[in-house]
């Protein structure tokens, strides 16, 4: 039975260490295959919301395939950061900045989205609340482990 619970305590530990790592980087893996699809016309699925949402969002100064191309660029550098590690700080800022696009359509286009059942399109933003909670527990690790450092902080003179 010691064995059991030793295993089991390894395991634990060794989930404890790894695990948010392994969250980061599938992460970043969708991030980054969801943005290439997006420089190949037609591959998308999400390609036409995309080009709605940015479009409405930018009030008509972005829209088309440029509301696209800066989709994927930002997916794909969101995608790396996550992968690599590296300006880990400046790619989850750009994710939380894109999941506000990201999520948008609920707001934007709800009627479209949910005129009875949840369409496609919904589903696919509505999958999207998971991504955006996972990119919360990996910024609480990731700011944790390297934190802010804005002016000398409370309590120094």
């Amino acid at each position: 039975m010691n064995t059991v619970i030793h295993k089991g305590n390894r395991a634990a530990e060794w989930l404890g260490q790894r695990s948010v790592d392994i969250l980061r980087v599938s992460l970043g893996l969708i991030f980054l295959v969801f943005g290439v699809l997006k420089f190949f016309p037609g591959a998308s699925p999400a390609e036409a919301l995309v080009m709605r949402t940015i479009d409405t969002l930018t009030f008509g100064i972005v829209h088309g395939r440029s509301a696209v191309l800066l989709t994927a660029v930002m997916e794909c550098f969101i995608g790396l950061t996550l992968v690599s590690g590296r300006l880990l700080r400046t790619g989850l800022l750009v994710l939380g900045f894109s999941l506000v696009g990201i999520m948008s359509p609920l707001v934007l286009f709800f009627g479209d989205l949910f005129p009875g059942t949840p369409t496609l399109e919904a589903q696919y933003v509505l999958k999207d609340v998971v991504l955006a909670a996972a990119g919360l527990v990996v910024a609480a690790k990731a700011l944790s482990v390297m934190p802010l450092r804005i002016g000398d902080g409370p309590g120094r003179a």
